[in-house]
């Protein structure tokens, strides 16, 4: 079915508007997924705030004009899938989403990804998978800040009683 010019002017703009609000990209090739795989993601997508859309890669590379995810052009060839990180708390959820759903799926290749201005192939795309997620960072931070605190603590509480022994 052909798109009309007004509706290819609506895909534009809605990508353009998510992408400008993204914090992360992954570009992936979908062939060989049926319809229901491709709805078990985008359900997933959904809870993880992250925007899923299955778009021709010339209105692609239209809505990622101008936008931090314009490198992505050259993965923009075949079928594709693209997903934008929505969530400032979770800003590697499409990677880690699109690479956990590949484990299950091979048919899904990811082709590349985006992040603050670095294009990630399709093989390091782990290393935005494995961004933390807000609450999991400020948890190892806060654990860290805690550990030096916590064996001074004890090495008081140890020269504590090692004078109270030397007293008795």
């Amino acid at each position: 079915m052909a798109l009309k010019l007004e509706d290819k002017k609506a895909i534009v703009a809605a990508v353009k508007e998510a992408a400008s609000g993204a914090f992360s990209a992954v570009v992936a090739d979908y062939r060989g997924l049926d319809v229901g795989q491709i709805t078990a993601l985008r359900n997933k997508a959904r809870e993880h705030n992250v925007y899923v859309r299955v778009i021709r890669n010339t209105l692609a590379r239209r809505a990622l004009e101008d936008t931090n995810f314009a490198l992505l052009n050259e993965s923009l060839v075949g079928p594709t899938l693209i997903g934008l990180s929505m969530s400032e708390n979770d800003m590697g959820a499409a990677a880690r989403l699109f690479t956990e759903f590949a484990k299950d799926n091979a048919e899904l290749e990811i082709r590349s990804g985006a992040f603050d201005g670095k294009l990630f192939t399709g093989k390091d795309i782990d290393v935005l998978a494995k961004l933390p997620s807000r609450e999991q960072a400020l948890t190892t931070l806060v654990s860290l800040l805690q550990a030096p605190v916590s064996k001074f603590g004890r090495l008081l509480t140890a020269l504590k009683e090692q004078n109270e022994e030397q007293a008795a």
